[in-house]
Order: structure tokens, then sequence, then C-alpha cells
């Protein structure tokens, strides 16, 4: 008997109500350039590709077995002609038609293989008869429907401890939706991004919980290279702030509050406004140090300056207030600029000239403790503040050196404290043995101290006596800030065997003897032992300097710069090679190529010939992408 006519109505009522839904979900995704993404599911593209051509040489081996002809033909691009699978004839008898369509259909639309399909639709029609075809409409429609499904699904950004898991597929849509959100590029193995997991994870939640309309995110550099590599990401972690599609370098410390306090800073006004006592001092209590611009004149040079700091710095929190009421509680007569500090007298107030100058100073050393305690969180706005002049006290916690030795310590820091900072290094922690080292100690001489100017070429200083007292640290830093200190240099003990191979070896105490002998050219290597670069070298420079052994007027050596210091030569890559010249003891860097004739040319030419690359050296030096030197 025939269908009734309600039959017809709701199948033709479905039939073109999934027919609009399809082309609706379509026509969006297409536009959002997402129907045709990489899946989330199967996120490898060779996976995707391999399970494609597997899925349609099973779903195709039942035809050509029944029908007695080939269907590969159909799909030249996907087809496997592997003789093992053309012998496997028995699984078509295991399953019918109808199954292999159904999985072939679901695990392409799995894959985001759209075109294959249609295709794979397309072809069993073709060899089923138009039965065949009307049976699996329906099946057919079903799957398409879910395939723009699954790509949306692709796309979904996960959370971990309210921090967006980025990948190569979804970020581009993550920061085309969110206005604000700073990105964080990371490596599973690297110590300091371990450290600011906890940190990066509480700064989020924090914004999140305050009703703030910024994100964090994150993306594994390491397995997604393209945007690692896009984004120009040389270091672990790399933070780059995203607002609305521009890129802002992320210049703020590692903790959660100093991380919070940048992105409030970028999206929002640079100093925040009060205009009640119970909200300025529930801020001020909430914040470990806050700079409060507290003025009755808006105006006033002091408030300019003021605001114009607060546009420019981004690691301090500033507020500002002109209430009356706000005044009164504070106890302001006149306009002033104070820090509202969780350490040492907590809270001091700015009483210098309305300079910008002057006051950027006093704000950056003020909102510092009086003797900073140095680590990942602490290291920026140590090497990033104003003072350039540091002291460093080396300290073991598990010894009990902060008790015994701490005291003398802050109390001479009082009298420097706009000239000099006070650093303590805990020698216990892992991370800080790299210090000892660059400063040529070892634990056995802790507790000790150190003195080093950053912006002189980081020249160092030690103390004549090693005992840290009230009048040995006053002595210590007065004698420096009057310049009566000598530097320290690092020098290795001269080895007996310096001189007994081809390449003699220097170290600081004889390197003025042996490379400023007028009565010879002498070449010198600068190397570190962990350089790749200097390596590859070695070889090379064994054979120059076997070449020349027999020449009284020639010399080839080598100085560990790691551990060997020079006044008068500063090394900042490696390798570096220097031309002592005779008679007059003329330095010509040699920035040839390092090959034994480039290099035997200029040492016996007395640095005239072949110490700049020739043009071509110098394209293919452009090009390559690694440096031809490691920097310090």
């Amino acid at each position: 008997p025939p269908p009734p006519p309600l039959f017809f109505f709701f199948f033709f009522f479905f039939f073109f109500f999934f027919f609009f839904f399809f082309f609706f979900f379509f026509f969006f995704f297409c536009c959002k350039n997402i129907f045709f993404k990489r899946v989330f599911l199967l996120q490898s593209a060779r996976f995707k590709q391999f399970l494609t051509k597997v899925i349609v040489q099973f779903c195709s081996r039942p035809i050509r077995t029944l029908h007695g002809r080939t269907s590969f033909d159909v799909f030249p691009k996907f087809c496997l002609h592997h003789q093992k699978l053309k012998r496997n004839h028995h699984l078509s008898s295991l399953f019918s038609p109808a199954a292999f369509l159904t999985r072939g259909l679901f695990i392409l639309c799995l894959a985001g293989n759209h075109c294959s399909v249609l295709a794979l639709f397309s072809l069993f029609c073709k060899c089923r008869g138009e039965n065949f075809c009307f049976k699996m409409r329906r099946l057919s429609l079903l799957f398409l429907l879910i395939s723009p499904l699954v790509v949306i699904n692709a796309d979904e950004i996960t959370e971990e401890d309210g921090v967006l898991v980025l990948t190569q597929d979804n970020f581009q849509g993550a920061i085309e939706k969110h206005d604000n959100i700073l990105v964080e590029f990371y490596a599973p193995w690297c110590g300091h991004c371990k450290q600011l997991v906890p940190e990066y994870a509480k700064a989020a939640q924090s914004l999140a919980s305050n009703g703030h309309d910024i994100k964090l995110a994150k993306v594994d550099a390491t397995q997604h290279t393209t945007l690692a590599e896009q984004y120009g990401v040389r270091g672990y972690p790399t933070l780059k702030f995203f607002k609305k599609q521009s890129i802002i370098e992320y210049g703020g410390g590692r903790t959660s509050e100093d991380i919070v306090n940048w992105l409030l800073k970028k999206t929002g006004p640079p100093a925040k406004e009060f205009t009640s006592v119970e909200e300025i001092k529930k801020f001020i209590d909430d914040n470990k140090v806050v700079i409060a611009g507290l003025f009755k004149n808006a105006d006033s040079d002091l408030a300019k300056a003021f605001n114009e700091i607060a546009s420019k710095v981004d690691d301090l929190v500033f507020i500002t207030a002109t209430n009356a009421d706000i005044l009164s509680e504070y106890s302001v007569d006149d306009d002033t600029v104070t820090i509202f500090k969780k350490f040492d007298e907590g809270r001091v107030n700015y009483e210098g000239a309305a300079e910008e100058a002057d006051l950027r100073k006093f704000l950056t050393t003020q909102s510092l403790p009086l003797v900073v305690e140095f680590n990942h969180e602490t290291a920026q706005k140590i090497f990033g503040g104003e003072i350039k002049s540091h002291l460093l006290v080396f300290f073991s916690k598990a010894a009990g050196h902060y008790e015994s030795h701490f005291e003398p310590v802050q109390t001479v820091a009082k009298d420097f404290r706009e000239k000099v900072l006070f650093v303590t290094i805990n020698t216990d922690e892992e991370d800080h043995q790299k210090i000892l080292e660059f400063f040529g100690m070892n634990k056995e001489e802790v507790p000790s101290m150190r003195l080093i100017k950053l912006e002189e070429d980081m020249a160092k200083y030690k103390p004549p006596t090693p005992e840290i007292s009230v009048d040995n640290v006053r002595t210590f830093v007065g004698d420096f800030l009057e310049g009566k200190l000598k530097q320290h240099l690092l020098s290795q003990p001269l080895p007996e065997d310096w001189d007994k191979t081809p390449v003699k070896t220097l170290v600081a105490s004889n390197f003025d003897e042996v490379a400023l002998d007028k009565s010879k050219h002498v070449l010198v290597e600068f190397y570190a032992p962990w350089c790749g670069h200097c390596k590859q070298l070695a070889p090379i420079y064994d054979k120059l300097a076997e070449r020349f052994a027999d020449r009284d007027d020639l010399l080839v050596a080598k100085m560990d710069a790691t551990v060997n210091e020079l006044e008068h030569t500063k090394i900042t890559s490696f390798p570096t090679l220097k031309l002592y010249t005779k008679d007059e003891n003329k330095v010509i860097d040699y920035n040839g190529e390092r090959v034994l004739e480039a290099m035997a040319k200029f040492l016996e030419s007395g640095g005239k010939d072949g110490g700049v690359p020739t043009s071509g050296q110098e394209e293919t030096d452009e090009d390559d992408d690694q440096p031809k030197r490691d920097e310090l």
C-alpha cells in the first residue's frame, strides 16, 4: 500500500530542514575559514592524509570484488596500490556496502576531509544504483551535518587552571575573539616556565574573578614551532600581549601580582583614580607596593611628572586622588607622591623637585626593599632598575648565614640607598651556581660579597677582607663609590705546559707578557669550553699553529675567556680572534672565513690580508640561520 500523505509531509519537512541547516553551517564556517581547517581530534596532517588513503582503499575494496572492476581510478590521489591490501579479498564477505560507507563517511568526517566524503558517496551511488542512493540519502546527509560540528569541536579551546591552551589550529581564532589576551610561549622542559606556571594560573583566575575582560593563554612552542617562528620566539618563556591583535612585548615581572598589574596598566588608564576613602584603603591593603599621587591641583608640575612616569613604567602600580576626604585621611597638605609598601618603613613621601628624572629614580629605588633577595620574581626589577651599581651578598640559608649576617648588610644599605642596590643571593639554589661561577667563586667562600657595575662592561670588585660586618661593608662600598678600588679580574693558574704545544695557552696573568711581545705577531683565540663554534674551529686552529711552529716571529695562542679577564679587552661572543701585531702592538680583529689558508694569510701579513669576509662570504653569513658566534 502507498505510504500515507502525513509520511511525505514529515519526510519533506525534515529533508528541507536538514538541507537548510547544512548549507547554513557550510556558508558560515567557510566564511570564517574554519570549515577546511585541520581538526583538533586529528591534528597531524600526515596522519589524516594516511587515514584518508586507508579508508578509501578499505571502503572501495568490496565494490571491486562484487562488481569485478576496480574503483581506484576515481581516487587517483588517495589510492594505496599495496600488494598486501590487494590480496585481502576475504574482507568483502565480512561487511555490507552500507557498512563500508557508514564507516568511511564517519572516519572521513572526523578527519575533516569533506571532499573525500562527497567523492566516496558518489562512487557508492554510482556502483550500487539509484535504489541504493535513495536508501543512503538520509544517512549521508546526517554525516555531512555532523562534519561541520566535528570541525567546530576541533577549534574549541580548552583551559587549564583558567589559562587557555592554544594550538596551531585555534590560535588565530583566539586572538580574534579576545581583544586582550596575554600569550606565553613555553617549553615543557624549561625551568623558568615551570616556576611561572602557578603564578600565571593565579593571575588568570584573579582577572576572571574580578570581572576583567583579559585572557591568559599558553602555547607549547616546542610542539607548535610554526607559531614560535611566526612570532619570533627566541627563548622561554616568551610572553606577548595581543591588544586588538596588535602585539606588545610583555615587560612586567613574573609574579601573579606583577602580571595582573601590567595587564591592567595596558588596558586601562596609567593611574587609577579613586574618590572613596574605603576603596583606596582596600586597594592599598591588597597590593604589596602602591605609588599614590595625592594632589590638590591635578594640573601641577608634580602631577604632570607623575602622570608621565605612570604611562611609561609598567611594573609599578599607580593610583591618583584629588578627593578632599582622601587627602585628609592621609594628612596631605600639599601635592605629594607617596609610596605605600608592606616592608621597611611602610610609607615614604617624595620630597624632591617636580622633575621626571628625579621622581622616577625615587620611585624605582624606594619601591624595592633595602636589601633585595635575588630570584626569578625580582630579577627584572634588579637588572632593569635605575641603579646599576650592585652589592651582591652571597649567603646560604641552609647554613644560617641570613640570621647571622643580614643585619649588618641592612644597616649599611640605609646609608647608600639611592647609590648602590644591595642584593642577597642564596647559594643553595641550583640556578644560582652560574652566578658563583661568573664571579670565579665556589660555595666554600660563602658568605662573601662582591660589587659589580652593570653599565661599565660588568666590572667586578672584591673586598680586601671576606668578613661581613658593618665596618667592612661600609668601607667596601664607600671606597667603591670614591673610585679607590681596582677591578677584580679572574685568572686561572698558569699551566706548567702552557707553551709545550703548538697552540700556546694563555691566562690573565701571562697574557700581556706573551700577546704584547713586540718581537712577533700573536694571534689569540678567545674561546668558551661550551661553545660549539669554538669546537668546530679547534682542529683548524691546531693545524694553523703547526704550520708556523718553527717561526720565531709568529705565535698562535688561545685563552678561555670565561675564567680569564683582561682590563683592556672585553669579550662578548665566541670565538673571537684578535691579532696583536709586533712593534706597535696594534690589535686587529679577524672576521674572515675560518679556514686554514685564509687565517694563515691573515697571520703572515700581519693582519693586512684576509681579515675581512669576501662579498660572497658575507652573503652566505646573512643567509645562514645559524650564528657564526655564540653570544656570552
